[in-house]
């Protein structure tokens, strides 16, 4: 099957672990590349990706039948643009409880949408229980665990499980602190346009910066090819 576009669900149930960032980088990567990427807030009463990249997101929400509704349903839409869900730890279960419910990775499928989910693993049994249930509640879903190098490496200390270790993850670079005073001010944008004309910001600093953004990058066209090479494997297993 050949998928057209993709939606992928920046998810954890933990709080500040840098899901935001994530999809604010994800979002300029897919402009970067030349798509016309979509981002969805679902962080209830903050609205901060949507601040940050206004003209490419918006706030949406899963309170209401409605609400959900109108979220799927772009989420579904076969418009040819990737879409990116900036999914708040307060929304997480109800958001893939009504995922399962209506047979979101299902008919995400059907209609040649490669769904993904990007997973910020933490070092707490919570975090570790929630991405075990969640490759076995959606196995049509590529699902792949994020290592925030700011809060440790996956192969060091004890509070990584080792058994999640043959998984293919996505590494999250750290930012130095000094750098992120600089990137938290909405709206800003990681387009070459934007930082090519941060003139408040030390030509060091933005050395650094743009080395940071072509490690993350990096790391987003590797992540391409793995779920293109997963959701290829997948689709050979599920039943037509």
């Amino acid at each position: 099957m050949p998928f057209r576009n993709s939606v992928t669900i920046v998810a954890s149930p933990r709080p500040r672990v840098g899901k935001t960032l994530l999809a604010r980088l994800l979002i300029d990567f897919n402009l970067h590349e030349g798509r016309d990427a979509s981002g969805f807030d679902l962080n209830p009463g903050e609205g901060v990706l949507a601040q940050f990249l206004p003209a490419h997101a918006a706030v949406a929400s899963i309170a209401d039948i409605k609400g959900q509704m109108a979220l799927f349903d772009r989420l579904i839409a076969e418009d040819g643009s990737p879409k990116v869900v900036d999914l708040g730890h307060e929304s997480f279960a109800a958001f893939f409880a009504v995922a399962g419910k209506i047979g979101f990775a299902e008919e995400a499928r059907r209609r040649a949408i490669a769904p993904a989910v990007l997973y910020f693993m933490t070092p707490d049994a919570t975090s570790v229980e929630a991405y075990d249930s969640l490759r076995q509640r959606f196995p049509e879903m590529t699902i792949t665990p994020v290592h925030n190098e700011l809060f440790a490496s996956p192969h060091r200390g004890e509070n990584f499980p080792r058994k999640q270790s043959h998984v293919p993850g996505l590494r999250f670079p750290a930012l130095a602190l000094g750098l992120r005073r600089y990137i938290e001010t909405p709206p800003f944008s990681f387009s070459a346009e934007r930082l090519a004309n941060l003139e408040e910001i030390p030509l060091d600093t933005q050395a650094e910066l743009q080395r940071w953004l072509r490690k993350v990058y990096r790391e987003f066209r590797e992540l391409d090819l793995r779920v293109l090479l997963a959701d290829l494997q997948t689709s050979l297993r599920l039943p037509s």
